[in-house]
């Protein structure tokens, strides 16, 4: 089974990597993993002021925080697993990774948030799972 493991980095971020390498039906030996992180832009303005090859260094260093630990984490487990990252808007892109990927699954935590919060600013998880045609797995 190929799997796509959305990484923000958050605290859930932690809890839903950890139920996934703790569940061998999940993630064994033999399937594949794709850990995404997606970096929200740098705005224009700020973008123009410090140049591209800056912006560029900010997201590699944003995403290395995110991705390091899962590898380590990953490794230590002995499962097979390829890192990436990109910058735009996060539930798009999770989504468009799982279709460029033919993911069976998505895995990811989300931050519980109560009905008032996801009916004002809605929420990453919820928008991937409405636009999403394969199972989505959220670990709070």
């Amino acid at each position: 089974m190929k799997i796509l493991f959305a990484a923000d980095g958050s605290k859930y971020t932690k809890k839903a990597i950890a139920f996934l390498v703790t569940h061998e039906s999940l993630a064994g030996p033999e399937d594949d993993l794709v850990v995404l992180n997606v970096q929200s832009p740098v705005p224009g303005r700020v973008s123009s002021m410090l140049g591209s090859a800056n912006v560029k260094a900010y997201h590699e260093e944003e995403a290395k925080k995110v991705l390091d630990p899962i590898e380590r984490l990953l490794k230590r487990h002995k499962l097979k697993f390829r890192m990436t990252w990109i910058v735009g808007s996060p539930a798009s892109e999770v989504v468009r990774a799982a279709k460029r990927e033919k993911a069976h699954m998505i895995v990811m935590g989300t931050h519980g948030q109560g009905l008032l919060s996801r009916a004002l600013m809605g929420s990453v998880a919820q928008r991937v799972v409405a636009d999403c045609e394969i199972p989505v797995l959220l670990v709070k």
